[in-house]
């Protein structure tokens, strides 16, 4: 034993007979172990040649006596019993052992350095082949790939959460020390078992050694119901020529976002063949509209507009007449409406009567208080409302974290954003109004595309200089060209305010962007608004598109 006492060193330890030694410093309070291996050999260890009855039990794993011999397979007295031995070597010296009982019952010689099982047969390997145990690794063998190793501790329980360094991953030090050897190959294959702590054993390893380089197996079926665990099940049930198709067909190993069109063959038949489980495109009820704009799950679509152009009128009879015709829940963000005039609105599309004998509602009859009952549980079914009760603006990201859950608990499939300046737009102070909008996009577009809702985002335009009483540029949206860049529908709605340019009611539905030619094309086309029930209808004739 040791112990440096000189000002703050603090080192410390202790060697032991075996060889062991073991080192601190105080001052770092780190752990300087410095540990080595015993040396072993067949002649201390006792081993012998294996006997005819285990040569006899590996026969029934479908194990020859030529490959056991060329592994080094032996066998020890243990306890008044005869036990398997796998000699663990590196360039042909003997390093490890490690016994199994015929009870399944393994354990390894102490003190000795964790290598893989036939680390001596994979250093020129281009491709190497990783599995779970040494059968395995012999069961590889008879399929004649020598390439193969096995892990000497089995599996984990569970993946960890981080990779330890180097030095302090001592369950995986036997990735280490062959380090040189898998940096060489160029492809590692994956063979572990087919069980969860098989599963996660293939995760660790395919993290340390680097997933872009690794390859899976996929075990197939040893009947009709049971998969096969492992190499040895394959080869026992299966045979030979079915293990070396299980590694011939081995698969790269998934790394997440990184994916190959055949991961998607699925999603892209069903799109060809428009069977269930495609988004189909949803007509907005208006004929005018079915060749400019359908409705598609998962894109978003950018609305704007000079004021008191009916923009959020337009989108509650869009959203009526989808519902109307297709079933479709929505999820609503709007800010400007008070929640009773929302639904005033909303009950006058669907009943198609003005809920006041006001003003606007000239002599029409208004809706009966059954119809709105009716209609109250129609709004119920159909609708649901972000509202921010307090006095602080929403974000997006609070926004779209209520959506989420609205499409998860309810199945909604559209959601509305209106307005734009409505929410808080606060940002760091190096990051350009330009950069947010982007960022915010992004994020909204994604949130459409992996839940499968449909976003109309409303955005008012910046003030127009010398405005002439036409419609509005998509570029002329407030903060930024973002808006049309990076939507996938562009839509602005304009109201005729000049009586000689045509009727007052007479609304034009500007289609400035398309981005899947599929669901629409740029044009425009003309509605006629009824302002006392707030419906949109199509013009008769060639109207309709002048």
């Amino acid at each position: 034993m040791w112990s440096c006492f000189r000002a703050k060193c603090g080192w410390r330890g202790v060697a032991k007979v075996s060889g062991e030694v073991k080192a601190y410093n105080l001052r770092s309070d780190e752990s300087l172990q410095v540990k080595e291996h015993r040396k072993i050999s067949e002649k201390d260890l006792q081993l012998e040649p294996l006997c005819e009855e285990l040569v006899a039990y590996f026969f029934e794993r479908m194990i020859s006596a030529e490959t056991l011999r060329r592994n080094a397979v032996m066998q020890r007295k243990y306890n008044d019993q005869i036990v398997i031995a796998f000699t663990y070597r590196r360039n042909g010296t003997l390093v490890g052992c490690k016994y199994r009982a015929v009870s399944k019952k393994f354990w390894q010689e102490r003190a000795t350095e964790k290598i893989f099982y036939g680390l001596d047969d994979i250093k020129q390997a281009s491709d190497i082949i990783i599995v779970e145990g040494e059968v395995d690794k012999l069961s590889m063998e008879e399929a004649g790939y020598r390439n193969c190793v096995s892990v000497p501790d089995g599996a984990p329980a569970k993946v960890s959460e981080e990779i330890p360094n180097e030095k302090e991953d001592k369950n995986f030090q036997y990735l280490w020390t062959c380090k040189e050897y898998l940096e060489k190959a160029s492809r590692i294959i994956l063979a572990t078992d087919a069980d969860p702590p098989g599963q996660a054993l293939a995760e660790e390893i395919a993290r340390r050694v680097g997933k872009e380089k690794c390859w899976r197996v996929k075990w197939p079926k040893k009947n009709d119901t049971d998969v096969c665990k492992d190499a040895n099940e394959v080869l026992m049930y299966l045979g030979p020529d079915a293990l070396r198709k299980v590694v011939e067909n081995a698969e790269l190993y998934p790394i997440r976002g990184l994916f190959t069109f055949s991961y998607f063959f699925h999603e892209i038949d069903a799109y060809y063949h428009r069977t269930h489980g495609f988004d189909r495109d949803v007509s907005t009820g208006w004929k005018a509209l079915d060749e400019l704009y359908n409705v598609v799950p998962g894109e978003l679509t950018v609305i704007t507009g000079v004021p008191n152009s009916g923009k959020s009128e337009w989108i509650d009879a869009l959203l009526c007449n989808i519902n109307e015709s297709h079933g479709w829940k929505f999820v609503l963000c709007s800010m400007e409406n008070k929640v009773r005039d929302h639904a005033r609105k909303l009950l006058e599309k669907h009943i198609k009567k003005p809920f006041f004998n006001a003003r606007y509602g000239g002599s029409h009859e208004r809706m009966s208080v059954q119809e709105l009952e009716e209609g109250k549980e129609w709004l119920n079914d159909t609708f649901h409302l972000i509202r921010c009760e307090d006095d602080c603006l929403p974000s997006i990201k609070w926004v779209l974290t209520l959506a989420k859950a609205a499409v998860l608990r309810h199945g909604v499939r559209g959601l509305v954003i209106d307005p734009y300046n409505e929410l808080d737009h606060q940002r760091p102070a190096n990051r350009t109004e330009t950069e947010y909008v982007s960022q915010m996009l992004t994020r909204i577009k994604r949130f459409a595309q992996h839940h499968s809702c449909h976003v109309w985002f409303v955005a008012h335009p910046r003030q127009l200089q010398h405005w002439g009483g036409g419609p509005p540029n998509m570029y002329d949206i407030s903060g930024s060209a973002h808006f049309i860049n990076k939507c996938d529908n562009g839509i602005v709605i304009h109201r005729n305010r000049d009586e000689k340019a045509g009727p007052l009611d007479r609304v034009q539905v500007c289609i400035r962007k398309v981005r899947n030619k599929v669901i629409g094309n740029i044009g425009e086309a003309f509605l006629s608004y009824n302002r006392v029930t707030g419906q949109f209808m199509d013009i008769d004739g060639e109207d309709q598109y002048k």
